[in-house]
């Protein structure tokens, strides 16, 4: 019996050690190159969100893929094969998001991404089934867009996007909104996101008389053809996606996008909204956190989809810690359970319910429709 006392000793000891063990958040996100106006108060944020979690120690790995999908990608192996994280956040774009999916299915870590498009989490399969999201998905805010413009007399509209996952989720599910409310799509026209000029483009849109334009972009580089179509002359209604609600998007496109209408989560006019609105307290408190550290004026949607990820996390850790201990499979496993069964969690952008079959859960409590004026956002009711 003496034998097996180091044994049983070094046992214990172990256990302990292992009901200590932190939870480790790997993060990447596009701090630098065409998306960083999305990932710089993405990455602010992960400094705002929980140290710790059901009295679990967290740690925060945040690395920089630079708005590229290969290092986003091999981020995602360094994060999980070095760091040995429990969740995966990120990456800001969609492309970067689709590309990570492989990895983190694969190493079975669950996964939330902060991009937009539904196709990150639709349709669903074994892989996915690790894969969560936080923005709003596209069709939700093209059917916003298409109810706005057929109440405002939009009979015909050009729809340029960007040419790649992010425009071409757009382009399909636009195109179905706009079906619904018969609004005719008179010209649909691409450009890259890096691109300096898209003449060209603006010329086709021009010649085909729209009565509106929808821009599918995101960041800064989604104010250059509403610029050059101003340059040309074009007068008629101008719309964006939820992917330019940011200061920089204001600074960058200036005079030429005034009286720009697109749907945004409710966080980005949080103050403007009536008392009744089931979001409006939530979003307030990310965006008092938010300004509070990083000044008044400073929050963008952006930011809030990274804080949204982090309150889905502080919904699922406590219910993964009753079944595993963190760094294990188990814990991952159910920790990715958890997420799944995420209900009425609000957020700076709506309230999550989640499903099997759904991992996202917003419903439309996670839209308004704003309005550019002044340079400033403006609810419009």
């Amino acid at each position: 019996m003496k034998f097996f006392k180091p044994l049983l000793t070094v046992a214990l000891c172990a256990s302990a050690l292992a009901a200590w063990a932190d939870v480790n958040v790997g993060v990447t996100i596009s701090a630098t190159g065409p998306a960083a106006s999305l990932g710089i108060p993405e990455k602010n944020t992960i400094s705002l969100m929980p140290k710790t979690i059901g009295g679990q120690k967290i740690n925060y790995i945040v690395l920089d893929d630079a708005s590229d999908t290969t290092a986003a990608v091999n981020n995602t192996r360094k994060l999980i094969a070095e760091s040995k994280v429990d969740v995966i956040l990120g990456s800001t774009t969609t492309p970067a998001s689709l590309a990570m999916i492989d990895v983190a299915a694969e190493a079975q870590t669950p996964m939330i991404s902060v991009a937009a498009s539904a196709r990150i989490i639709e349709p669903m399969d074994a892989k996915k089934k690790w894969v969560f999201k936080t923005p709003q998905n596209d069709i939700m805010m093209s059917l916003a867009i298409a109810e706005h413009m057929a109440a405002n007399g939009v009979k015909t509209v050009a729809f340029i996007g960007f040419s790649d996952a992010y425009g071409e989720g757009w382009s399909q599910e636009f195109a179905k909104a706009a079906d619904l409310k018969k609004i005719k799509i008179v010209a649909n026209e691409r450009y890259a996101r890096t691109d300096t000029s898209v003449t060209g483009q603006a010329l086709k849109i021009m010649a085909a008389k729209p009565d509106a334009v929808l821009v599918a972009g995101s960041g800064t580089p989604a104010a250059l053809p509403q610029k050059t179509l101003k340059e040309r002359g074009y007068t008629g209604k101008m719309y964006q996606t939820h992917g330019v609600a940011n200061a920089d998007f204001l600074r960058v496109g200036g005079k030429d996008v005034e009286g720009t209408f697109l749907p945004a989560g409710p966080v980005l006019v949080a103050d403007q909204l009536p008392a009744s609105n089931p979001v409006k307290k939530s979003a307030l408190a990310y965006v008092s956190a938010y300004e509070a550290a990083y000044g008044k004026g400073s929050v963008s949607t952006f930011g809030g989809h990274a804080w949204d990820a982090g309150l889905l996390m502080s919904s699922a850790v406590p219910v993964a810690l009753k079944k595993a201990q963190p760094g294990t499979p188990e814990f991952r496993a159910a920790l990715r359970d958890a997420l799944e069964q995420t209900k009425e969690v609000a957020g700076a952008h709506g309230v999550f319910n989640m499903t099997a079959q759904d991992h996202l859960g917003l419903d439309q409590r996670a839209r308004v429709m704003v309005r550019i004026e002044n340079g400033a956002w403006k609810y419009q009711p």
